[in-house]
């Protein structure tokens, strides 16, 4: 195959990639505290010599939108969103993760925790406790939670020092690995929930362009394979 098909069928891999990434946000859009996806694509360009130059495209790299989603009124005392950047962070059997995902319980042990059990970690890395007895509950902007109004916790807002170091693990669980650090320009709020940050029609949209896209480089492929066979034939008799 020549360089052109190479060129060619590695874009193909990289569409179809990113035709799976929007199918997922997609997907999505209704998902609280998801958080909208997309590839960034290069080319790697390398000398063969005196012969003509290897092209090839990459789609390796995923970016994640941090743009904020819709934030609606839910009244549950346990129900938290993030106004503005940052994650909270909880603690899973694999290490700590990220999540903006703010549907949180209490356990039996009386432990913050996610719809999976995982425990929300405080700003000092532990899990959030709340005695069962606790009453008139009361969460304040900087994460600050109240009991009968005495401070007794206060949720971490976090973020990683490079956005590229976020890799996500399933919906709206991230990992990173680099480091992070605490966020000051993140509001928590009581009693809302932060919706996906998904565009439904853009998407939809990009789904379109990248299946014309997909289907020209198809094209592409079967002209070339045609040509290719052309000339062989023609060589062989």
């Amino acid at each position: 195959m020549e360089n052109t098909g190479y060129t060619t069928l590695t874009r193909q891999t990289g569409l179809l990639r990113e035709m799976q990434v929007v199918a997922n946000n997609i997907a999505n859009s209704a998902t609280t505290g998801f958080r909208q996806e997309g590839l960034i694509f290069s080319e790697f360009v390398r000398s063969t010599g005196d012969g003509p130059s290897l092209s090839m495209a990459s789609a390796d790299v995923r970016n994640t939108s941090m743009l904020q989603g819709a934030l609606t009124q839910t009244g549950g005392d346990l129900d938290l969103a993030i106004e503005g950047g940052g994650f909270f962070m909880i603690e899973t059997p694999s290490g700590e993760r990220l999540t903006r995902a703010g549907n949180f319980a209490l356990s039996a042990e009386g432990d913050l925790v996610t719809n999976d059990g995982f425990r929300v970690l405080d700003a000092g890395g532990a899990p959030v406790f709340i005695p069962p007895d606790a009453t008139g509950l009361g969460i304040s902007p900087d994460g600050t939670v109240s009991a009968d109004g005495r401070p007794i916790s206060q949720i971490g807002l976090v973020q990683p020092v490079d956005p590229i170091d976020l890799i996500r693990e399933d919906g709206v669980m991230f990992r990173t690995e680099g480091e992070v650090e605490p966020i000051e320009d993140g509001r928590v709020l009581q009693g809302f929930l932060e919706g996906a940050n998904v565009d439904p029609v853009g998407q939809i949209a990009r789904m379109i362009e990248v299946q014309r896209a997909y289907e020209m480089g198809q094209s592409f492929l079967d002209a070339e394979n045609k040509r290719i066979l052309s000339a062989l034939d023609t060589f062989t008799r």
